[in-house]
């Protein structure tokens, strides 16, 4: 996936996450970001992985995010390893 789609998907995971009343206390006090923080560091690449990295840790959170966006559930891994950051490593 290039750069730009993956920016793209993780506005849209940042938009579904906004609009999640129940889990948008849990990213903001996970990741001590503010309301103004979000809207200042939308376009921000490597914020933007951060929100696919919080989305990313719990499979449910994957799940709905995909189906509300009718997304292959691969599709978040897919874009963090594009964006800053979420390179693969391999140790091998």
């Amino acid at each position: 996936m290039l750069q730009e789609s993956a920016e793209t998907l993780a506005l849209k995971a940042l938009g579904w996450l906004v609009g999640n009343d129940d889990l948008l206390p849990v990213f903001l006090g996970a990741t001590g970001a503010s309301v103004a923080d979000i809207k200042a560091q939308a376009g921000d690449p490597a914020f933007l992985g951060s929100v696919l990295d919080f989305i990313a840790m719990d499979d449910a959170w994957v799940i709905a995010f995909c189906n509300a966006e009718r997304l292959p559930y691969e599709a978040v891994l897919q874009a963090r390893h594009a964006l800053p950051g979420g390179e693969q490593v391999h140790w091998t």
